[in-house]
C-alpha cells in the first residue's frame, strides 16, 4: 500500500511537472510583447510618455523579433523552469496542507488552504525563476542600458543568453546570476497566495451544481486563471518593480532600502510605472497557462493511469 501511494505521488508529481512546462511556454508566446514593454517601463520610466509610447518605439526602433519579443529564449527557460516546479511543488504543498488540515482529498481543499499550498509552492520555484529572469530582464532592457551608459560598449544585437550569462559570472561569480533573490522571494510567495486563491476560488464558483470545480469547463478554467493573474500582478506589482530595477541596473542595497529610495525620489505611484501593459498581458497569458495545465494534466492521466 505504501509502495503504491509514492508511485501515485511520483506520477501525480510528475504530471504536476509536466503539465506546468507546457503552461509556462503558452505564457511566453502570448505575453513576451508586453512583458517586454512592462520591464522598460519599470526600469526606464524618464525614457517614454506611457505603454503605447514605449511599444511603438520598441517596434519602430528594434523589430519584433529583436524587439518586442527581446528575452524570449530566457523568458522560456524562466517560465518553464518557474512554472514546472512551481505546479509540482504546488501539487505536493497541497498534500501537505491536507495533512495538516485533516482534509481526506486536495480537491476538497478549502480557497485559503489552496492558497497557502501556493504561497509555500512559491519559494521553491524562485530559486529557478531568478536566475533565468535576470538574463531576460537585462535582454529586453538591452538598448535603454546602452543609451544610460552602464553597458555603452554592448549592443542589443549581440547580446545572448550566453554570453550575458557569461559576462555576469565573470564579472560577480555565481552569486551574481541570483541578483534580487531577496526581492523574487517577497514578489513571489504572497503573489502566489493570491494567485491560487483566485484562481481556486473561481473556478468553485463557475463549478455546475453538485459537481467539483474540476467540471468547471474551458471557459470556466480560462476566466478563473485570467482572474489569479490579475490578483497576482495587482498585489506583486511594486516588489516586481524593484526586482527589476536591482537585475538591470545592479542596484546595491537590500529589497526595502531601493523600494524607500525609489519612493523617496519618485513618488508611491512610481512603484506601479508598467502596471496597464501587465494587466492587459495577463488575462489572456494566465487564462492560457491554467487552460494548457489542466487539460495537459487530464490528458496526462487519462494516458497513464
Amino acid at each position: 500500500m505504501e509502495i503504491q501511494e509514492r508511485k501515485r505521488d511520483w506520477l501525480d508529481g510528475t504530471i504536476d511537472f509536466i503539465s506546468g512546462s507546457l503552461g509556462g511556454m503558452a505564457v511566453v508566446y502570448i505575453g513576451q510583447p508586453l512583458d517586454t514593454v512592462k520591464v522598460k517601463l519599470q526600469t526606464f520610466p524618464s525614457l517614454y510618455s506611457g505603454a503605447w509610447d514605449c511599444f511603438k518605439q520598441t517596434f519602430r526602433t528594434e523589430g519584433v523579433r529583436r524587439g518586442l519579443y527581446a528575452g524570449t529564449v530566457p523568458a522560456l527557460i524562466a517560465s518553464v523552469a518557474e512554472n514546472s516546479v512551481l505546479f509540482a511543488a504546488y501539487g505536493g504543498c497541497q498534500k501537505f496542507v491536507a495533512l495538516l488540515t485533516n482534509t481526506s482529498d486536495v480537491e476538497n481543499l478549502s480557497t485559503m488552504s489552496n492558497a497557502t499550498a501556493g504561497f509555500l509552492a512559491a519559494f521553491f520555484s524562485s530559486f529557478t525563476l531568478c536566475p533565468t529572469e535576470l538574463i531576460k530582464v537585462q535582454m529586453q532592457a538591452a538598448r535603454e542600458l546602452e543609451m544610460t551608459g552602464p553597458v555603452k560598449k554592448t549592443s542589443q544585437f549581440k547580446v545572448t543568453p550566453y554570453s550575458l550569462t557569461k559576462e555576469i559570472i565573470r564579472r560577480e561569480g555565481m552569486k551574481g546570476m541570483f541578483r534580487g533573490l531577496g526581492s523574487t522571494v517577497a514578489r513571489e510567495m504572497p503573489g502566489y497566495f493570491v494567485f491560487f486563491g483566485a484562481y481556486e476560488g473561481t473556478r468553485t464558483l463557475f463549478a455546475p451544481p453538485g459537481c467539483s470545480k474540476s467540471d468547471c469547463g474551458p471557459l470556466g478554467t480560462m476566466v478563473a486563471g485570467a482572474a489569479g493573474g490579475v490578483a497576482l500582478w495587482t498585489v506583486i506589482f511594486p516588489a516586481d518593480l524593484v526586482k527589476s530595477r536591482i537585475q538591470v541596473s545592479s542596484l546595491e542595497g537590500s529589497f526595502v532600502s531601493n523600494t524607500l529610495l525609489i519612493i523617496r525620489k519618485e513618488g508611491f505611484l512610481a512603484l506601479y510605472n508598467g502596471l496597464s501593459p501587465t494587466l492587459i498581458r495577463t488575462m489572456p497569458a494566465t487564462a492560457a497557462l491554467f487552460l494548457t495545465y489542466e487539460t495537459s494534466k487530464k490528458l496526462l492521466h487519462n494516458i497513464l493511469d
